[in-house]
């Protein structure tokens, strides 16, 4: 039942990553997620780009997991790579520009990517 919590933490704290740009303009990976989804409808080839398409099947994948009997370490370690890609990279940018706001929206999913492996580790599920 551990695993599934964690797997559901994983998902959820994917989606509050902060992005911010020049000109004031900000976004959570939540609001840009339902704009990409909806662009893959209509236009896929302007949402074809591995930084957008990985972590989204990492987050199905995760989701998948959440159905499963028992849960199959071996797709939420790929499923947390496939994320980790994009939110240690925004965990980086935010600390270069020195953002704060980017690089603590990253730290949830970081603490949980990082217990979640231990626990999948130590349990061999």
């Amino acid at each position: 039942m551990k695993s599934k919590i964690l797997n559901f933490l994983l998902i959820l704290f994917s989606l509050f990553g902060y992005l911010e740009w020049s000109g004031k303009n900000h976004m959570f990976l939540f609001e840009a997620e339902i704009e990409i989804l909806s662009k893959l409808f209509i236009n896929p080839k302007s949402v074809i780009h591995p930084f957008i398409i990985l972590p989204v099947i990492s987050q199905f994948l995760l989701l998948f997991t959440l159905f499963q009997k028992t849960i199959n370490r071996k797709i939420t370690y790929i499923s947390i790579f496939g994320l980790g890609l994009l939110i240690y990279f925004l965990f980086f940018v935010g600390l270069i520009s020195l953002n704060y706001k980017i690089a603590l929206s990253t730290l949830p999913f970081i603490v949980v990517s990082i217990v979640s492996m231990l626990h999948h580790r130590k349990f061999k599920e």
